[in-house]
């Protein structure tokens, strides 16, 4: 079901039916709701490639925050419209509405991974609309970064030479974690995937469906944006910002956040002793959204 009655979304608690909200042209945007209708609102942005339903994971500790959870897909991604020339910069064109329609007037951001960008870009562009940002195992600027791991690097090669071979390869990741157990996906961002809870495990696989269900445009957009200038002056983010990374984070080294923290004038780095990409989001949930309620 796709609904866009803002008088609906008190029954859709915790489910990821999404919203649908017009943007510039004849684009839309969709987001889907978790946590309490009526709590502090926060903004989730997935990661690259991924969608709203990885929202499902601050459900329940949104709900004993008192926190109202707004996941939008981003371009390209599940029901949201492709718009494979928009930069990082133009993040707030894809949040505000959702923030609009919403009926909030200012809002934190919290980021998962490849969402950092959007948040930080956010945050920078429309500083009226964001009170905070948490950034989740986030990415980095490429000019703070000693270089991305091989299995990236080589996403990012084929976003910007092979666009096609790109989408090629996630629609045949798609079909096989359709088919087979979570274990597939999940180790993309976990060290030992035994050892994520299966009820985890399962918005994980739910999550990449989801993000590739319809297009494939998303996920090439943003490996190939991501891997150039981000064009954000970090310098003029006047919000808190909280870094929450995992020493043991194979995705983003832990160096380059580090970096990042120096950059941003009001940064505080969180750092998870023995964590990686996926247990830092497991484990700085409840942390993070203890702070916003």
């Amino acid at each position: 079901m796709v609904t866009t009655s803002a008088g609906q979304r008190s029954s859709r608690e915790g489910r990821a039916e999404p919203s649908v909200v017009p943007v510039a042209g004849e684009r839309q945007v969709a987001y889907a709701e978790y946590g309490r209708p009526g709590g502090d609102p926060v903004v989730f942005l997935h990661g690259t490639p991924g969608s709203r339903r990885l929202g499902a994971l601050l459900d329940s500790p949104a709900r004993e925050f008192d926190i109202r959870v707004l996941a939008p897909d981003r371009p390209g991604y599940g029901h949201a419209t492709p718009w494979p020339n928009r930069t990082v910069a133009d993040a707030a064109a894809f949040v505000t509405p959702v923030l609009d329609d919403a009926d909030v007037e200012t809002a934190s951001l919290v980021a998962f991974s490849g969402g950092s960008p959007y948040a930080l870009a956010v945050a920078a562009s429309d500083p009226e609309r964001i009170s905070r940002v948490d950034v989740i195992a986030g990415a980095t600027p490429p000019a703070l970064s000693d270089g991305p791991p091989p299995m990236q690097r080589l996403l990012t090669g084929l976003a910007r030479t092979t666009p096609w071979v790109l989408r090629g390869l996630l629609r045949g990741q798609a079909w096989l974690a359709s088919r087979m157990d979570p274990s597939v996906v999940v180790g993309q961002y976990a060290a030992d995937p035994d050892a994520v809870p299966d009820a985890v495990a399962d918005v994980v696989r739910a999550d990449f469906l989801e993000a590739v269900a319809h297009h494939r445009s998303g996920a090439v957009t943003e490996f190939r944006q991501t891997a150039a200038d981000w064009e954000i002056d970090l310098g003029t983010i006047g919000c808190e910002v909280g870094l929450w990374h995992g020493e043991s984070d194979a995705n983003v080294p832990i160096e380059s956040v580090r970096r990042l923290a120096d950059r941003l004038p009001t940064a505080e780095l969180h750092v998870l002793e023995d964590a990686d990409h996926l247990e830092t989001l497991r484990r700085s949930i409840p942390e993070v959204l203890a702070s916003e309620g």
